[in-house]
Protein backbone atom coordinates (compact mmCIF):
# COMPACT_ATOMS: atom_id res chain seq x y z
CA UNK A 1 0.00 0.00 0.00
CA UNK A 2 1.46 3.34 -1.02
CA UNK A 3 1.98 5.96 1.60
CA UNK A 4 -0.06 9.15 1.25
CA UNK A 5 1.50 12.33 0.03
CA UNK A 6 2.84 14.51 2.82
CA UNK A 7 1.95 18.17 2.92
CA UNK A 8 4.33 20.96 1.92
CA UNK A 9 3.84 24.28 0.30
CA UNK A 10 5.78 23.45 -2.80
CA UNK A 11 4.24 24.07 -6.19
CA UNK A 12 4.58 21.29 -8.71
CA UNK A 13 5.83 21.34 -12.29
CA UNK A 14 3.78 22.49 -15.24
CA UNK A 15 2.97 20.52 -18.36
CA UNK A 16 5.39 17.63 -18.90
CA UNK A 17 6.36 15.37 -21.77
CA UNK A 18 5.74 11.62 -21.56
CA UNK A 19 9.39 11.02 -20.69
CA UNK A 20 9.28 13.64 -17.96
CA UNK A 21 6.08 12.14 -16.55
CA UNK A 22 7.70 8.71 -16.44
CA UNK A 23 10.72 10.11 -14.64
CA UNK A 24 8.44 11.93 -12.21
CA UNK A 25 6.50 8.72 -11.57
CA UNK A 26 9.71 6.85 -10.80
CA UNK A 27 10.81 9.62 -8.46
CA UNK A 28 7.47 9.44 -6.65
CA UNK A 29 7.74 5.67 -6.28
CA UNK A 30 11.16 6.11 -4.71
CA UNK A 31 9.89 8.94 -2.52
CA UNK A 32 6.96 6.86 -1.26
CA UNK A 33 9.31 4.01 -0.46
CA UNK A 34 11.59 6.38 1.45
CA UNK A 35 8.67 7.75 3.48
CA UNK A 36 7.47 4.27 4.34
CA UNK A 37 10.90 3.14 5.45
CA UNK A 38 11.60 6.32 7.40
CA UNK A 39 8.30 5.80 9.22
CA UNK A 40 9.19 2.19 9.98
CA UNK A 41 12.89 2.49 10.82
CA UNK A 42 13.79 6.19 10.86
CA UNK A 43 16.40 7.80 8.57
CA UNK A 44 19.29 6.27 10.54
CA UNK A 45 17.85 2.79 10.14
CA UNK A 46 17.24 3.16 6.42
CA UNK A 47 19.76 2.93 3.59
CA UNK A 48 19.58 3.97 -0.05
CA UNK A 49 19.71 0.28 -0.90
CA UNK A 50 16.65 -0.33 1.28
CA UNK A 51 14.73 2.43 -0.48
CA UNK A 52 15.68 1.23 -3.96
CA UNK A 53 14.64 -2.32 -3.08
CA UNK A 54 11.29 -1.18 -1.66
CA UNK A 55 10.66 0.96 -4.76
CA UNK A 56 11.59 -1.88 -7.10
CA UNK A 57 14.39 -0.03 -8.85
CA UNK A 58 18.13 -0.55 -9.18
CA UNK A 59 20.42 1.31 -6.82
CA UNK A 60 21.94 3.14 -9.79
CA UNK A 61 18.44 4.35 -10.68
CA UNK A 62 18.06 5.72 -7.16
CA UNK A 63 21.29 7.69 -7.49
CA UNK A 64 20.30 8.93 -10.92
CA UNK A 65 17.59 10.98 -9.21
CA UNK A 66 18.83 11.56 -5.67
CA UNK A 67 22.21 12.25 -4.08
CA UNK A 68 21.26 10.72 -0.74
CA UNK A 69 18.44 8.97 1.08
CA UNK A 70 17.07 12.15 2.66
CA UNK A 71 16.63 13.86 -0.70
CA UNK A 72 14.41 10.99 -1.78
CA UNK A 73 11.46 12.42 0.17
CA UNK A 74 11.72 15.74 -1.69
CA UNK A 75 9.19 14.97 -4.45
CA UNK A 76 6.53 14.03 -1.93
CA UNK A 77 7.16 17.05 0.26
CA UNK A 78 7.15 19.24 -2.83
CA UNK A 79 4.04 17.64 -4.26
CA UNK A 80 2.01 18.42 -1.17
CA UNK A 81 1.89 22.07 -2.21
CA UNK A 82 0.39 21.40 -5.63
CA UNK A 83 -3.08 21.69 -4.13
CA UNK A 84 -2.20 24.90 -2.29
CA UNK A 85 -1.01 26.75 -5.39
CA UNK A 86 -3.75 25.30 -7.58
CA UNK A 87 -6.44 26.39 -5.13
CA UNK A 88 -4.99 29.88 -4.90
CA UNK A 89 -4.74 30.07 -8.69
CA UNK A 90 -8.48 29.36 -8.91
CA UNK A 91 -9.21 32.70 -7.26
CA UNK A 92 -10.26 35.56 -9.54
CA UNK A 93 -7.95 38.56 -9.95
CA UNK A 94 -9.20 41.38 -7.78
CA UNK A 95 -10.37 39.05 -5.02
CA UNK A 96 -9.22 40.47 -1.66
CA UNK A 97 -5.89 38.76 -1.16
CA UNK A 98 -6.38 38.13 2.54
CA UNK A 99 -9.58 36.22 1.76
CA UNK A 100 -8.03 34.30 -1.15
CA UNK A 101 -4.99 33.25 0.84
CA UNK A 102 -6.91 32.18 3.94
CA UNK A 103 -9.41 30.24 1.84
CA UNK A 104 -6.70 28.42 -0.13
CA UNK A 105 -4.65 27.65 2.97
CA UNK A 106 -7.66 26.28 4.84
CA UNK A 107 -8.86 24.16 1.93
CA UNK A 108 -5.41 22.76 1.19
CA UNK A 109 -4.86 21.69 4.80
CA UNK A 110 -8.25 20.13 5.46
CA UNK A 111 -11.46 18.67 4.06
CA UNK A 112 -9.98 15.43 2.76
CA UNK A 113 -8.98 12.07 4.21
CA UNK A 114 -6.01 12.01 1.83
CA UNK A 115 -4.88 15.42 3.12
CA UNK A 116 -5.23 14.29 6.72
CA UNK A 117 -3.22 11.12 6.05
CA UNK A 118 -0.59 13.16 4.26
CA UNK A 119 -0.34 15.52 7.20
CA UNK A 120 0.41 12.62 9.53
CA UNK A 121 3.22 11.54 7.19
CA UNK A 122 4.52 15.10 7.22
CA UNK A 123 4.44 15.15 11.02
CA UNK A 124 6.65 12.07 11.09
CA UNK A 125 9.10 13.52 8.56
CA UNK A 126 9.37 16.83 10.42
CA UNK A 127 9.96 15.06 13.71
CA UNK A 128 12.73 13.07 12.06
CA UNK A 129 14.15 16.26 10.55
CA UNK A 130 14.61 17.71 14.02
CA UNK A 131 17.60 15.41 14.49
CA UNK A 132 18.60 14.87 10.86
CA UNK A 133 20.36 17.85 9.29
CA UNK A 134 20.16 16.52 5.72
CA UNK A 135 16.42 15.88 5.98
CA UNK A 136 15.93 19.34 7.45
CA UNK A 137 17.86 20.84 4.51
CA UNK A 138 15.44 19.17 2.09
CA UNK A 139 12.49 20.72 3.94
CA UNK A 140 14.05 24.19 3.84
CA UNK A 141 14.86 23.90 0.14
CA UNK A 142 11.31 22.82 -0.64
CA UNK A 143 9.99 25.89 1.14
CA UNK A 144 12.40 28.22 -0.66
CA UNK A 145 11.31 26.81 -4.01
CA UNK A 146 7.71 27.20 -2.94
CA UNK A 147 8.14 30.86 -2.16
CA UNK A 148 9.68 31.54 -5.56
CA UNK A 149 6.94 29.69 -7.45
CA UNK A 150 4.22 31.40 -5.48
CA UNK A 151 5.29 34.86 -6.62
CA UNK A 152 3.68 34.77 -10.10
CA UNK A 153 0.43 33.37 -8.67
CA UNK A 154 0.13 36.25 -6.23
CA UNK A 155 1.24 38.76 -8.85
CA UNK A 156 -1.58 37.63 -11.15
CA UNK A 157 -4.18 38.00 -8.40
CA UNK A 158 -2.82 41.37 -7.31
CA UNK A 159 -2.92 42.84 -10.82
CA UNK A 160 -0.56 44.71 -13.12
CA UNK A 161 -0.11 47.64 -10.74
CA UNK A 162 1.06 45.47 -7.86
CA UNK A 163 4.25 46.54 -6.12
CA UNK A 164 6.87 43.77 -6.72
CA UNK A 165 8.17 44.25 -3.19
CA UNK A 166 4.72 43.68 -1.72
CA UNK A 167 4.19 40.62 -3.91
CA UNK A 168 7.48 39.08 -2.80
CA UNK A 169 6.78 39.83 0.85
CA UNK A 170 3.33 38.28 0.64
CA UNK A 171 4.71 35.15 -1.06
CA UNK A 172 7.27 34.84 1.72
CA UNK A 173 4.67 35.39 4.43
CA UNK A 174 2.25 32.85 2.97
CA UNK A 175 4.98 30.24 2.61
CA UNK A 176 6.28 30.83 6.12
CA UNK A 177 2.77 30.74 7.55
CA UNK A 178 2.32 27.16 6.37
CA UNK A 179 5.90 26.14 7.20
CA UNK A 180 5.74 27.47 10.75
CA UNK A 181 2.29 25.99 11.31
CA UNK A 182 3.41 22.54 10.18
CA UNK A 183 6.63 22.67 12.17
CA UNK A 184 4.84 23.73 15.35
CA UNK A 185 2.04 21.21 14.87
CA UNK A 186 4.51 18.39 14.26
CA UNK A 187 5.93 18.84 17.77
CA UNK A 188 2.52 18.19 19.31
CA UNK A 189 -0.09 15.46 19.27
CA UNK A 190 -2.79 17.89 18.13
CA UNK A 191 -5.35 16.52 15.64
CA UNK A 192 -5.23 17.15 11.90
CA UNK A 193 -8.43 19.17 12.11
CA UNK A 194 -10.05 21.51 14.61
CA UNK A 195 -8.26 23.44 17.38
CA UNK A 196 -4.49 23.27 17.09
CA UNK A 197 -4.63 21.78 13.59
CA UNK A 198 -2.32 22.86 10.77
CA UNK A 199 -5.15 24.77 9.07
CA UNK A 200 -5.97 26.77 12.18
CA UNK A 201 -2.32 27.47 12.96
CA UNK A 202 -1.55 28.47 9.37
CA UNK A 203 -4.40 30.99 9.26
CA UNK A 204 -3.19 32.48 12.56
CA UNK A 205 0.37 32.68 11.26
CA UNK A 206 -0.79 34.24 8.00
CA UNK A 207 -2.81 36.87 9.85
CA UNK A 208 0.07 37.77 12.16
CA UNK A 209 2.74 37.76 9.46
CA UNK A 210 0.76 40.00 7.11
CA UNK A 211 -0.68 42.38 9.72
CA UNK A 212 1.96 45.07 9.20
CA UNK A 213 2.72 44.48 5.53
CA UNK A 214 2.91 47.41 3.10
CA UNK A 215 0.21 47.86 0.48
CA UNK A 216 0.69 45.76 -2.63
CA UNK A 217 -0.02 48.57 -5.06
CA UNK A 218 2.39 51.33 -5.99
CA UNK A 219 1.73 54.84 -4.71
CA UNK A 220 -0.73 56.69 -6.91
CA UNK A 221 -2.69 53.62 -7.98
CA UNK A 222 -5.95 52.19 -6.75
CA UNK A 223 -5.28 49.79 -3.92
CA UNK A 224 -7.62 46.79 -3.63
CA UNK A 225 -8.06 45.00 -0.30
CA UNK A 226 -5.04 42.87 0.49
CA UNK A 227 -3.71 40.58 3.21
Amino acid sequence: MRSPRPYSPQAGPGAQSLTERRKAATQLDIARAACELFAEHGPDGTTAEDIAHRAGVALRTFYRYFRNKQEAVGPLLAGGGDAWRALLAEEEPGTPLDEALKRAVTRSLSDSQAVEEGLEVTRGLLRAAATDEALRAVWYRVNQDSEERLVPVIARLAGEDADPLGVRLLAAAATDAIRIALELWSTTDAPVSGPGSPAELAVRCLRDLTAAMPLLHRPGTTTPPSA
